[in-house]
């Protein structure tokens, strides 16, 4: 069991920046993918920003080049670098990891969420 906590929303202006946090934790082997997930009121959650162990990236079109991802293995954690906001970027935002348990199957795990709100 993989337990994930964001921390780093808020509120900001358009134009502005934030920097999300995500911490894993819990009883596992490893984990491989880590990432960001968002859902805004009324559309389908979509993917942000994704990264390998090893540092391969892939990003949503709509936030190339303003969010940059990056990860701490050591520190099982993940962040995301939110550049020149936009108010279509609020939305809650999950983490989300893919973790080797003990019993030796992977499982996809997501945070509670943490809201980004940004004004105009």
């Amino acid at each position: 069991q993989v337990q994930l906590v964001e921390s780093g929303g808020g509120l900001v202006q358009a134009g502005g920046s934030l920097r999300l946090s995500c911490a894993a934790s819990g009883s596992h082997l490893s984990i491989s993918f880590m990432g960001w997930d968002r859902q805004a009121p009324g559309n389908q959650r979509e993917l942000v920003a994704s990264i390998s162990t090893g540092g391969s990236t892939d990003y949503a079109d709509s936030v190339k080049g303003r969010f940059t991802i990056s990860r701490d293995n050591a520190k099982n954690t993940v962040y995301l670098q939110m550049n020149n906001l936009k108010v279509e970027d609020t939305a809650v935002y999950y983490c989300n990891a893919r973790a080797l348990s003990i019993g030796g199957k992977w499982y996809n795990y997501w945070g509670p969420g943490t809201q980004v709100t940004v004004s105009s």
